[in-house]
């Protein structure tokens, strides 16, 4: 069976993945490491593009080598190197894609170009022989996006956010209500002891025919709420407000596009689908509307470089790969 070695640095992730699997075959991750630099930038309340890459040429060895230590397996017994292309920060793209470049090069082997909206896409399906057609959800700090999924490789875009990610809505919101970053954990602890009836914060887009999201009246209306409160402020009613209005919109929206268009499945990736209020209320939305439900492992939701292997895993096995002059693209689309 082909063997992959995946890389991911879009962001602020180092993670290095080693997956091998056949047609009809299920995905073997066989080594699957993330070197998280959170703690690094948590002190400027975001991503430090600067920071991130200089973290990334740090790291990036150390964990390859783990990997091929781990799964057991030589640079010679490797089918392909893939790496993230894009969408993603150019200087952290630039560090993965270079590596994976070079080992391929070096090892006489292909080099596969991946989307990390695809990776987010395809990781509900890394232990299954095959990928059925649904409606995918992808929430994530960086994205909301409705992709309709025929099969591997086949999509097309139903939908999208058109101003704020839902992940980057529970950040900003977040810091508002003076919570470490990142805000999305934080608002989902704070959550938990909270009314989520005690504001009424608007749903966005909720009722309107297309299948478009906006989270950015969201963040204006939790603002103003701030403004006619006294300090203390109400942090676990706030976060369980806002957490309410947002699940209703993704959950809402998600459900009657796939019964507008005739999908039997929906799946839901991305870093926001750790949230367990969000992975409930969805498992409810599908349970109730007679629809199918996939979700990645937990340790398959937020970036890895599993996905990453498992995508170029299929684009290898389709006989495609990747020509080592091409580029990183920092706003790659999916579709």
């Amino acid at each position: 069976m082909p063997t992959i070695l995946a890389i991911e640095s879009s962001c602020d992730e180092t993670a290095v993945a080693v997956v091998s699997g056949g047609a009809g075959v299920r995905a073997r991750v066989r080594a699957s490491l993330v070197s998280s630099q959170i703690d690094l930038h948590r002190e400027y309340g975001g991503v430090v593009p600067e920071l991130a890459s200089r973290n990334h040429l740090l790291r990036l060895r150390p964990l390859v080598e783990r990997a091929m230590e781990e799964a057991g397996c030589r640079i010679g017994e490797l089918d392909a190197v893939a790496a993230t292309s894009g969408p993603g920060l150019a200087s952290s793209l630039l560090i993965g894609s270079t590596a994976a470049k070079g080992i391929a090069l070096a090892a006489g082997i292909p080099y596969l170009g991946v989307n990390h909206l695809e990776g987010h896409l395809l990781s509900p399906f890394i232990d299954r022989t095959g990928v059925p057609r649904h409606l995918s959800l992808i929430i994530s700090g960086g994205h909301t996006l409705l992709v309709g999924v025929e099969s591997a490789g086949k999509y097309r875009r139903i939908g999208g956010t058109r101003d704020d990610a839902a992940g980057e809505a529970y950040d900003k919101v977040g810091k508002m209500l003076g919570l470490p970053y990142p805000g999305g954990p934080e608002i989902e602890k704070a959550a938990h002891r909270g009314d989520p009836a005690a504001f009424a914060f608007p749903r966005p887009m909720l009722r309107d025919v297309h299948h478009d999201f906006s989270f950015s009246g969201m963040k204006t209306a939790v603002l103003y709420t701030l403004r006619k409160l006294d300090p203390p402020y109400p942090v676990p009613d706030l976060a369980a407000s806002f957490q309410r209005a947002l699940i209703d919109i993704l959950t809402g929206k998600t459900i009657r596009a796939a019964r507008d268009l005739g999908y039997d499945m929906v799946a839901v990736s991305g870093g926001v689908s750790m949230n367990r209020a969000v992975r409930a209320a969805f498992e409810r939305a599908c349970a109730d509307h007679g629809l199918g439900f996939a979700i990645a492992d937990a340790e398959f939701r937020t970036d890895n470089a599993a996905m990453i292997g498992f995508a170029g895993l299929l684009r290898q096995l389709a006989g495609k790969s990747t020509p080592l002059e091409s580029d990183i693209h920092p706003h790659l689309p999916l579709v």
